[in-house]
C-alpha cells in the first residue's frame, strides 16, 4: 500500500479545481468529430477525480496480481518442502524396517503427482504384500495397486532409474497372477525398464541385482516353459548362470553387502556352476547377515538349508 500512497499525493485531489473547457461535438481538436472512445478519454481528462479512481483501481489491480504471484511462489515453496519432508521420513522408516508403518504414512499420499513419492509407495505396497501376515486376497490387490503406483510414478518423470526399476518389479509380480504366458511375453518389457534404470543410475546395486535375477530365471527356466517362450518371441528370451552371476559380483562390487539377498544367489549361482566352495563362502555370508526384514529371516534359513544339504553330501 506505500505505492498506493505514493501516487496519491501525485494526483490531483478534485476539491477547487476548475471545470475543463466543454468542447463541443466536431469542434476543433477532435479531427472530424469524437466518437464514443475519444468522448470517454475527453470525460476522463477533464475530470481528475476520475482519473485518480482509475489510476488507482488499476494499481490496485496491479499490485493483487503481485501479491498472488508472491502467495503463489510461497505456497510452491511450501509443497516442495513439504514433499522432502515426507521423503526422509519415508526413506528414514525403509532402511528401519518399519514395513507397516512406511506404508500408511505413504498411503495418505497416494493421490500425488510427485514421482519420488509414487515409485516409493510402489514399493511400500509391494512389501507389504510380502509379509506373512499378508492374506491372498490382500496380497493381490496390493500387487496391482503397486503396478499402478509404479506407472504413474514413471508416467510422471521417465528420467527416474527407481521408477523405471519399480515398474518392472510390479509388472514381473503381476505375471504371477496373469499366468506363465503373460509373464514371459513380459520379459523382454522387465529387461527393458532394468536397463534403463542401470543406465540412469549405474550406482544403483539394486537394479544390477535385479539384472542378475532376470538373467538366473531364464537360465533355470524349465523346457515347457521354453516352449512356451518359442511359440511368443521368433527370438525367446534367454540366459547363462555366467551372465547372471556377472551382475550379482557387479552389485556386490557397487555397495558390498547391500542385500541378503544377491549374497544369497551368489551362492546359488555358484552351486549351479559345480563350484561347491565358493558356493559355501556366499551362502555362508548370507546366513550370518543381520537379519532386518521377514525376507532377511527366510534367506538366513534357506542359505543354512542349503549349507546343511552339502556338508551331508560331502
Amino acid at each position: 500500500m506505500a505505492l498506493v500512497a505514493r501516487l496519491w499525493r501525485f494526483l490531483p485531489s478534485g476539491r477547487g479545481t476548475a471545470p475543463g473547457p466543454r468542447l463541443p461535438m466536431g469542434a476543433a481538436g477532435c479531427r472530424g468529430g469524437c466518437g464514443p472512445r475519444h468522448l470517454r478519454c475527453f470525460e476522463v481528462i477533464r475530470n481528475p477525480g476520475t482519473f485518480k479512481r482509475g489510476l488507482l483501481f488499476s494499481t490496485l489491480s496491479y499490485l493483487g496480481f503481485e501479491t498472488y504471484q508472491v502467495i503463489s511462489q510461497a505456497a510452491l515453496v511450501h509443497a516442495t518442502a513439504k514433499v522432502e519432508e515426507i521423503l526422509e521420513q519415508a526413506d528414514y522408516l525403509y532402511e528401519s524396517g518399519e514395513t507397516e508403518k512406511l506404508f500408511q504414512l505413504l498411503t495418505q499420499y497416494k493421490e500425488s503427482e510427485d514421482a519420488e513419492l509414487l515409485w516409493r509407495l510402489a514399493r511400500a505396497s509391494r512389501d507389504i504384500s510380502q509379509l506373512s501376515g499378508t492374506s491372498e486376497e490382500e496380497k493381490k490387490r496390493l500387487v496391482y495397486e503397486a503396478l499402478e503406483y509404479a506407472k504413474r510414478a514413471l508416467e510422471k518423470s521417465e528420467s527416474s532409474f527407481a521408477a523405471h526399476k519399480w515398474y518392472a518389479i510390479c509388472i514381473s509380480d503381476v505375471g504371477d497372477y496373469e499366468g506363465i504366458k503373460a509373464k514371459i511375453a513380459n520379459a523382454y518389457i522387465i529387461k527393458e525398464h532394468f536397463e534403463k534404470a542401470i543406465e540412469l543410475n549405474p550406482k544403483d546395486a539394486t537394479s544390477i541385482h535385479l539384472m542378475g535375477i532376470w538373467c538366473y530365471t531364464f537360465a533355470e527356466m524349465p523346457w515347457y516353459q521354453r516352449r512356451i517362450a518359442k511359440m511368443l518371441f521368433a527370438t525367446p528370451p534367454s540366459s547363462t548362470y555366467e551372465e547372471a552371476l556377472g551382475y550379482f559380483h557387479r552389485a556386490e562390487q557397487v555397495d558390498p553387502n547391500f542385500y541378503s539377498k544377491n549374497l544369497l544367489l551368489l551362492g546359488k549361482t555358484y552351486l549351479k556352476l559345480r563350484n561347491k566352495k565358493l558356493a559355501a563362502f556366499w551362502l555362508m555370508k548370507a546366513k550370518d547377515y543381520p537379519a532386518h526384514t521377514e525376507e532377511d529371516k527366510q534367506i538366513q534359513t534357506e542359505a543354512a538349508q542349503l549349507l546343511t544339504s552339502f556338508s551331508d553330501k560331502n
